[in-house]
């Protein structure tokens, strides 16, 4: 585990960093903005391609927004940094599950309908390949053999899926489809360029906010351990964050949920795998028993609300706050 060599506590601790403040204050207006065109650009080709809402979260839109998680991941793995690598990968799907999908319950304008068919399959790979990673990671090493598998198995579920999906909607079979809405819909080439821009405004907003929180945290002493389980974990899951409110505001729940679901299928097989491909990850076991545990909680407790009426309400998403809040708290009394 990061000793946190190197990081001073400098005179009058973190909240005198005011320069990192206002970029965090203003990174994170922007990011609101970003996530915003991003969502309704995901919906309108979603809506334009007949593809199922849920679909266009898991494949579109959850893949993008793991593009921040994907690059700290991947440079800190290269860099030598291992615990922030993995950290941030597992401690990103415990702020998508217990905050991001908690607050777009608690913030959508009615209850949260889940697709029945596609959270059995979604949520079962879930399952499994949390398991999977585990046992990989079980000794502290994830090595380069054990990424290349992660990003196969990553691969054969995309396949699977669209593979489904195209041929249901032979069969005429084809469940709630991204359309409905009365206003007309622009045209593709614009969806595009709106869905990419506001992309990579995600992405730029999220670096800034990964830079001034990661200031912050380590002008008070913080270990790497507690800063990829929490700080940057949260600061690269703002995208999906910041998406699943857009869309659960608009009405858009089953995208919100297709996002959370498939940007952890992605943390675990895509962050985790290409980082440990690009250099073997090597953490201590206290981390490795740590972390994954309390993933494992959080996203099963995640997939049983979401099973509970196939709908997510308010009271649970205030059960997943709760548990997300219980998680943070033990991270720092286990690493701080």
């Amino acid at each position: 585990m990061g000793t946190g060599a190197g990081i001073g506590r400098p005179p009058g601790g973190a909240w005198m960093d005011i320069p990192s403040i206002a970029v965090l204050v203003g990174s994170l207006a922007a990011l609101g903005w970003a996530a915003d065109v991003f969502v309704v650009s995901a919906s309108n080709m979603g809506r334009i391609l007949r593809l199922p809402k849920m679909v266009v979260g898991i494949v579109l839109v959850g893949f993008a927004t793991t593009a921040p998680e994907l690059a700290v991941s991947v440079q800190s793995a290269y860099l030598g940094h291992p615990e922030i690598a993995l950290g941030n990968a597992l401690g990103s799907v415990m702020a998508d599950d217990g905050l991001a999908m908690a607050l777009a319950a608690l913030l959508a304008t009615s209850p949260i309908l889940i697709d029945p068919r596609i959270l059995k399959s979604a949520g079962l790979f879930l399952i499994a390949i949390d398991l999977v990673a585990y046992g990989l990671a079980w000794n502290g090493h994830v090595a380069r053999a054990e990424g290349v598998v992660l990003m196969l198995l990553l691969a054969g579920y995309y396949a699977l899926v669209l593979r489904t999906e195209r041929r249901r909607w032979k069969e005429g079979r084809a469940p709630e489809l991204a359309e409905g809405h009365e206003t007309p819909l622009p045209c593709l080439r614009v969806c595009v360029m709106k869905f990419v821009g506001g992309l990579v405004g995600v992405v730029i907003a999220s670096r800034f906010i990964i830079w001034s929180a990661t200031n912050i945290a380590r002008s008070m002493g913080v270990t790497e351990a507690v800063i990829g389980l929490t700080v940057i974990a949260f600061g690269t899951s703002l995208p999906e964050i910041g998406t699943c409110v857009a869309a659960a505001r608009r009405g858009e729940g089953q995208i919100a949920v297709g996002d959370i679901v498939g940007a952890d299928i992605l943390n675990v097989l895509w962050v985790i795998g290409m980082s440990a491909a690009v250099s073997p990850i090597t953490v201590p076991t206290n981390v490795i028993n740590f972390a994954f545990p309390w993933m494992l909680a959080i996203v099963l407790t995640m997939l049983v609300c979401m099973r509970i009426g196939y709908r997510l309400t308010r009271p649970k998403g205030v059960l997943l706050i709760a548990l997300y809040a219980a998680y943070i708290a033990s991270a720092v009394r286990w690493f701080y």
